[in-house]
């Protein structure tokens, strides 16, 4: 649980189960007892020609570690046993009782503070930026920690990328191989992160994926150990998959440390695991709001959002705490005003403002600083019209007109939405504007709506804006 980090041997595998003496000699046995040494503390001194002990001590560590990763226990270097050898994987040993730190370290205070110390050219500052925090996010998201950037000065978990020797005696090894490592809740390098900068780093399923194994690290700078689930994040093992990285085996562990967040528990009291996400083809799916964001269409749902990119055909399904730590579980509407690039979200009386990924200085504030009646206690949709530079802003059975470029609400409303928008009902519970046409989303129908003709041009599914 300790010092992260993945490395791959390069072995040839042998197509049967081999004992090891007739490995004596070979670089299988010397690259097997490398990774051993390194994750299952097999004691040195046991290169070259082993004697019978050393070959008994190396069995027994080959059947531990055939044991953790649920192999057949042979204490043989067969196909299976050196195939996973040659994976990536993390470098925090595999058997706790053999870290290098007490167990069972966790922050004492759960407002955790973090600095990216610097960057890797791989990748766009923003971007390494997203991963950063959509890491560490993911686990604020399901207990009691919070966590805070510094630009400057000593963080708790100090996040910096680097090459082969970097400062810490605990060299990286190159491409390929310890792709990062993680040090354990405490002072001085205690939970500090730092990341191989000769691996290439990715935003998706190219090379490695940043955020994927900085979640994991961060599951050890938080004082997680290894998992021996294959379904868990905290797997040795590196690999790619999308959607919510968390397994029940991740959340129990993590909420044992830290307990869990009161809104995500059952009325029992019992931990919650992991959170329901909609499903984007469940027939009655609807919409809690909908709004462009820089090109790209997002869509909330509850605690998740998707987001829909032009030039990928399926939706990507997230946690809105895992992107937006300041926003509500709960979005009322949304809506984009590309002019400032801004994106304005509604949650009960208050609106935030964001730039992008980042909350704007001054927000929230109270929606009723727009010009809307203090009768309203919620906004249910909102879109902006930008033939027009209007903002129309729906509550209940009426919408509003609000003027961006002069801050003020329009005189001669609300107006009611069954008599401006004749053939879609008296309710809207999200909008965007699209190619000139206004899509109000209703349960789980949605009217495609001619803004110059004022009328329904087509009613289909909710669902069908996510390629259902």
């Amino acid at each position: 649980m300790e010092i992260t980090g993945l490395l791959l041997l390069v072995v040839v595998a042998q197509s049967f189960a081999m004992p090891l003496s007739s490995l004596e000699e070979t670089d299988e046995w010397l690259l097997a007892e490398k990774y051993l040494r390194r994750f299952y503390n097999l004691r040195a001194g046991l290169q070259g020609t082993p004697t019978h002990r050393s070959s008994d001590a190396m069995q027994a560590k080959v059947r531990e570690m055939q044991s953790f990763f649920n192999l057949q226990v042979t204490g043989s270097l067969d196909t299976n046993t050196l195939e996973l050898m040659s994976m990536a994987r993390c470098g925090v040993p595999d058997v706790g009782e053999y870290n290098h730190f007490p167990r069972h370290l966790k922050w004492q205070n759960t407002n955790v503070t973090f600095r990216i110390v610097n960057y890797t050219p791989d990748l766009m500052k923003a971007d390494v930026d997203r991963a950063i925090h959509n890491a560490l996010n993911i686990w604020a998201d399901v207990t009691p920690l919070t966590f805070k950037k510094l630009h400057e000065g000593k963080a708790d978990i100090m996040i910096a990328f680097g090459t082969k020797e970097h400062g810490d005696f605990n060299p990286f090894d190159g491409p390929d191989g310890l792709l990062a490592h993680a040090y354990p809740p405490g002072r001085d390098i205690g939970g500090d992160t730092h990341f191989d900068e000769d691996e290439h780093w990715s935003i998706d399923s190219d090379a490695y994926n940043l955020f994927l194994v900085a979640t994991h690290e961060f599951g050890h700078a938080l004082g997680l150990s290894h998992s021996s689930d294959p379904g868990a994040l905290m797997y040795p093992i590196y690999s790619y998959s999308q959607g919510y990285p968390l397994s029940e085996d991740d959340i129990t562990g993590i909420q044992a440390l830290y307990g869990y967040m009161a809104t995500t528990a059952f009325c029992s009291g019992t931990p919650s695991h992991l959170p329901d996400a909609p499903n984007k083809c469940d027939p009655m799916l609807s919409f809690d709001a909908v709004t462009e964001l820089r090109g790209e269409t997002i869509i909330f749902k509850d605690r998740f959002y998707w987001r829909l990119h032009p030039q990928f055909a399926e939706p990507e399904q997230t946690l809105i705490k895992s992107t937006w730590p300041s926003l509500p579980n709960k979005v009322d509407a949304a809506y984009e005003y590309p002019e400032k690039d801004m994106v304005f979200i509604f949650s009960g009386i208050r609106m935030w403002a964001l730039n992008g990924y980042s909350l704007v200085e001054g927000y929230p504030k109270y929606i009723h600083k727009l010009g809307l009646p203090k009768t309203v206690r919620r906004v249910d949709a909102a879109v902006y019209i930008p033939d027009t530079g209007k903002t129309l802003l729906f509550s209940e059975e009426q919408f509003w007109s609000y003027d961006e470029k002069t801050n003020t609400m329009d005189s001669g409303f609300p107006r009611s939405i069954e008599m401006d928008f004749p053939g879609m009902g008296d309710e809207v519970d999200a909008a965007l504007y699209k190619y000139g046409y206004l899509h109000f989303f209703h349960e789980h129908t949605q009217f495609e709506y001619s803004y110059s003709a004022r009328k329904v041009i087509q009613i289909v599914r909710t669902n069908s804006f996510l390629n259902c």
